[in-house]
């Protein structure tokens, strides 16, 4: 079995929708005002589009783990 960790930051756009972007394998020791303070750079830099619309606030933040088992299946 294999776990992925990410860290999900959501951000509002100009016209109210949701954006996510994540980081594969933060630090295991990523501290909260560390993602506050990377959050709100995002927003600050204006770096990232979507969809051509400015992100203009950090909405929220989680760590989410993933765990997947594969199969060795034979199909014929």
């Amino acid at each position: 079995m294999e776990t992925e960790v990410k860290l999900l930051m959501t951000f509002m756009t100009q016209y109210g929708r949701k954006v996510s972007l994540f980081v594969t394998d933060p630090r295991e020791n990523i501290t909260e005002a560390e993602i506050k303070a990377v959050m709100d750079l995002i927003v600050e830099k204006n770096i990232f589009l979507p969809s051509g619309e400015d992100i203009v606030t950090a909405k929220d933040a989680k760590i989410v783990q993933t765990e997947t088992t594969e199969f060795d299946l034979v199909v014929a």
